[in-house]
């Protein structure tokens, strides 16, 4: 068989290439959700003031993972949304594509009570093919499972140059940008200094500690809304009294973690977030005697006392200590060993 028959021989339909219906519309309740929940309306009303002038760098952290990369994509869909079909860079109304035709069928549209003349739409082609991960104009470097190379970033940077192809403005997103290695971030660097009016690059990451001081230099940020804490059960409580005991006294912390099965990941979880509410404690009221009962969850009072011995420049460093726990929680590490680790961190971090 010639190379010629091997081409004509492999297909690809429209179904291998469309996003699923179902993802499509979960997508887009997510912005939804993001874009009328009291709860961001803070950064809602900030994202909505940069609209006509964008900075060029966004750089939004706090939240979750799924609550960060869903503001993302609402930031890229705010500023090149077009209901009157002003989403060519032309003027013109960018035509439907094809692969979202079974998608927008089977997926309903924004609710009467979600439904608004303000931008976002979520409903004209530009937000459509945002939320389906179809946009050309929306470009994702996606560190949420996999660190991002500098290959990736060398194959952008020619784009970069060009006028973006159908929208008002290119979006680059950089999905859990903590995932950039120092050589990546480098390359990355001359890009974010030179002013490129048709670019617009959006950091995503669980604190701007954890990136480069020169990105975030460069960038205009703002901070998601914690996330909210869950009901703390008894095992939670049990293992903050232990990390609160081991903080002081080194001890009493392995016979937790020891046996198998002792520890999976949404308890590990749960600790870090019980860990993260004493953290905000004791930085809302600096100078309190450790003994002093702080106004948190059960499971996070114990720790708020403990924490309370730490100068605040350590409190930063915990800071950074939780947020990589909760990364390697994610990709997948041992519980137990996170858990171990940021235990023996914790006892470092507190003078004795």
């Amino acid at each position: 068989m010639s190379k010629a028959e091997v081409i004509v021989a492999v297909k690809v339909s429209p179904e291998d290439l469309a996003p699923e219906a179902a993802a499509f519309d979960r997508q887009r309740e997510e912005l939804c959700s993001f874009g009328f929940e009291r709860r961001y309306g803070r950064v809602n009303d900030f994202l909505r003031r940069l609209r006509q002038k964008p900075p060029q760098v966004l750089l939004l952290e706090g939240g979750t993972q799924a609550e960060r990369f869903t503001a993302g994509l609402w930031w890229a869909a705010l500023i090149n949304c077009a209901p009157a079909g002003a989403g060519a860079p032309d003027g013109s109304a960018p035509a439907q594509s094809p692969l979202l035709s079974p998608v927008l069928e089977a997926a309903p549209g924004p609710t009467p009570e979600t439904a608004t003349d303000d931008p976002p739409c979520l409903a004209c082609p530009v937000c459509t093919r945002v939320i389906a991960g179809l946009h050309r104009d929306v470009i994702l470097l996606d560190g949420r499972t996999e660190s991002i190379k500098i290959a990736q970033v060398r194959e952008l940077l020619p784009l970069l140059g060009e006028p973006p192809r159908e929208a008002r403005r290119r979006v680059v997103i950089l999905a859990e940008a903590q995932a950039l290695g120092e050589a990546a971030a480098n390359a990355l660097l001359k890009s974010l200094e030179e002013p490129l009016p048709g670019t617009i690059f959006v950091l995503l990451a669980p604190q701007r500690e954890r990136l480069l001081p020169t990105l975030v230099s460069r960038s205009f940020a703002l901070t998601l809304p914690w996330p909210q804490e869950p009901a703390s059960d008894e095992r939670v409580e049990r293992l903050a009294r232990a990390l609160a005991g081991c903080a002081k006294t080194g001890r009493g912390w392995v016979r937790e973690t020891a046996g198998k099965g002792a520890v999976d990941a949404p308890l590990a979880h749960g600790l870090i977030n019980a860990c993260r509410q004493a953290l905000v404690a004791v930085l809302a009221a600096p100078g309190q005697s450790p003994d002093r009962t702080f106004p948190t969850a059960l499971s996070a009072t114990d720790l708020a006392g403990a924490l309370a011995a730490l100068p605040v420049a350590r409190l930063r460093m915990l800071d950074e200590e939780l947020a990589e726990a909760q990364d390697c929680l994610i990709y997948g590490v041992n519980p137990a060993l996170v858990l171990d680790r940021l235990a023996s961190r914790l006892f470092l971090l507190t003078p004795h």
